[in-house]
């Protein structure tokens, strides 16, 4: 009888990484990594002899989930409540949503400050000559202000 052909399985994730491999995993560089833990967003993951970190593949998901958070522009102390609530399987999907809901009306207050900014320097730019002359009315409105 003939053996069927068949691609080899994918290697199976390593069962811990040390924090460049959980940083490429993650796409959370090693520096962000420490510093999250050094702020206890994330806790101190295991150590080596030597005292290297090791990650586990739940661990990584957990840096996995911050960086997507950062992504939506989400700040620290609310990452750190989603992980919370995400971590609590009792949650309610309400809180989850009252503060996502929270931070679209930051964005959009901040969306419309970036707009007010841009049509002030519009305003200023569409002012200056853009020529040999000294004057600037940019320069002025800074030191005005």
């Amino acid at each position: 009888m003939h053996a069927a052909c068949h691609d080899p399985a994918p290697a199976p994730a390593p069962a811990s990484m040390n924090i460049g491999e959980a940083a490429r995993a993650s796409g959370v560089t090693a520096k962000m990594i420490r510093h999250y833990e050094s702020i206890g967003l994330v806790k101190a993951p295991r150590r080596t002899g030597a005292g290297y970190r090791l990650y586990s593949e739940p661990e990584v998901r957990v840096l996995q989930f911050i960086h997507r958070a950062r992504a939506l522009g989400f700040s620290l102390e609310q990452i750190r409540d989603l992980l919370a609530l995400w971590q609590d399987k009792r949650r309610a999907s309400a809180d989850v949503r009252a503060l996502a809901q929270r931070h679209i009306g930051e964005l959009d207050r901040r969306i419309a400050d970036m707009a007010a900014m841009r049509r002030t320097l519009e305003s200023l730019a569409a002012s200056c000559h853009g020529d040999d002359r000294s004057d600037c009315p940019i320069l002025d409105d800074l030191a005005a202000h």
